[in-house]
């Protein structure tokens, strides 16, 4: 399986979970993009890597499944201050032999993570260009492979504050768009175990055996801004990432417990739709 292969999921879903004003947009796009970030090779890792990679866009918009650069979404109920969406996520593989904290370990398979999300909308303001809400996705991670196994769940509330127009008059559908997120993990032991435990086969003097549990997995901050020209599109994000008192802070696989991830992309629109489809908003 090539690295674009392997990476092109996680930089969808990493780069293009960014907030959108409400705006009429066509119903289906198809393009292409190119995505840089710079990031540890697992959450705890001291070993950091960047990567630049292209990918297509294709973005598709029904009345109930959605997908473009905010990740791929079903809704399933809708109200005014309700929504029960599909939420997804992945996370990068790890070569073990270019780690220096796994040496000699198995390899972190990529990882696809799906499940629902919801979601409460707690505020917005009455030109709707400022609206808090509170994200509740459980999600089950799957390894992405030819033969796929469960590698646990997620649980990842958080508080979600957007901003859309930013430099534009009030109730304009141009501008920058500011996105703000913070939250807490918590996965169960499955989950944790994949990334920090160190059976005793694995064991040497530097990395003693260690089985982790299921609880608290850390805190994120998250910041990105966005905005669309015409047909093309540019997003970046940064990430602030703390593992103090994650139940699996003492495995002898973390070797850092907070660093700062940071990402970009650009995406170009050359086919669209012609019918018109309004999304963002609450």
């Amino acid at each position: 399986m090539s690295i674009s292969r392997l990476w092109s999921p996680f930089f969808l879903s990493l780069l293009f979970s960014l907030p959108v004003q409400a705006e009429q947009v066509p119903r289906w796009e198809l393009g292409m993009g190119a995505g840089g970030v710079s990031m540890p090779d697992y959450r705890g890792s001291d070993e950091t890597r960047s990567y630049l990679l292209p990918f297509p866009y294709v973005a598709y918009r029904f009345e109930w499944l959605k997908a473009d650069r905010n990740g791929v979404r079903a809704t399933l109920f809708d109200s005014d201050r309700v929504e029960l969406n599909m939420s997804l996520g992945a996370t990068p593989p790890v070569r073990s032999k270019n780690n220096h904290a796994r040496e000699g370990m198995p390899d972190i398979k990529p990882m696809i993570e799906f499940g629902p999300s919801m979601d409460f909308s707690l505020w917005r303001s009455e030109d709707k260009s400022k609206r808090l809400n509170l994200l509740l996705p459980v999600r089950a991670a799957i390894e992405a492979r030819s033969n796929p196994r469960s590698a646990g769940w997620v649980f990842t509330p958080k508080l979600n504050f957007d901003i859309s127009g930013i430099g534009m008059p009030a109730g304009s559908k141009e501008g920058w768009n500011l996105g703000l997120v913070a939250g807490p993990l918590f996965a169960d032991k499955r989950q944790n175990a994949y990334f920090y435990t160190v059976d005793e086969q694995y064991a040497r003097p530097d990395r003693p055996a260690y089985q982790a549990r299921a609880g608290y997995a850390g805190t994120q901050f998250l910041a990105s801004l966005s905005r669309r020209y015409g047909k093309a599109w540019v997003g970046a994000y940064a990430r602030y990432d703390n593992l103090r008192g994650a139940v699996f802070e003492d495995s002898p696989l973390v070797k850092r417990s907070s660093y700062v991830t940071y990402g970009l992309a650009f995406t170009w629109t050359f086919a669209q739709s012609s019918e018109m489809v309004e999304v963002g908003g609450d």
